[in-house]
């Protein structure tokens, strides 16, 4: 009986190595993201990866420019509304980049910030993704006819809301935390002159 000779273990490719990365940044920090750590989660020999990175700051710098893109991509797609659609959009975008609905996300996001206390570039990288977020979401409360000021003022406190809560354990609070998470909401997300104006 003719014996098959054995399946090669298929080569993992140098975007397996950044998002298992990502995976490894956002359960354990920077600091445990080394290559032995990696290759062993991903079943392969450091060899591996060094034939797809110089060294393991190669990887690291690929991996935070997958996160900054990603990050700036995301805020594009989440504030490109149709016109009058403004208000309902901030509403969706404080929920959708709420702790309890992108734990995950989150995680990654703290662990990046932790990353930037420690190195310029880094912290460098986090000031850019931040001041795209506050343009983007400035740009909706501006649509919304909201003077400069004002819109301003709202994106940071709708940052400072969805950034802050996921540092906190908050459920225990109060019996009906769900309510208070909405009024917050209505409160960062409006009125705006849309309302005022809005005969109903």
């Amino acid at each position: 009986m003719e014996t098959m000779p054995p399946r090669p273990r298929a080569q993992l490719d140098r975007d397996a190595w950044i998002t298992e990365a990502i995976e490894v940044l956002a359960a354990e920090g920077v600091a445990g993201l080394r290559v032995e750590v990696l290759a062993k989660r991903l079943g392969v020999t450091k060899g591996s990866f060094y034939w797809h990175f110089k060294d393991r700051q190669d990887l690291l710098n690929e991996a935070l420019k997958v996160w900054r893109d990603g990050r700036i991509r995301d805020i594009a797609k989440q504030t490109r509304v149709a016109p009058g659609e403004e208000a309902r959009q901030i509403l969706h975008l404080i929920e959708v980049y709420s702790a309890s609905r992108n734990r995950k996300g989150m995680l990654i996001e703290l662990a990046v910030r932790d990353w930037a206390k420690r190195d310029a570039a880094v912290a460098t990288i986090v000031s850019e993704v931040d001041a795209f977020r506050f343009k983007c979401a400035r740009e909706l409360f501006l649509r919304c006819g909201l003077p400069v000021r004002e819109a301003s003022s709202r994106s940071l406190l709708l940052y400072a809301y969805v950034f802050g809560q996921s540092l906190m354990v908050v459920d225990q609070f109060d019996q009906g935390v769900e309510t208070l998470r909405a009024d917050i909401m209505a409160m960062i997300a409006g009125p705006t002159s849309a309302d005022l104006s809005d005969p109903a």
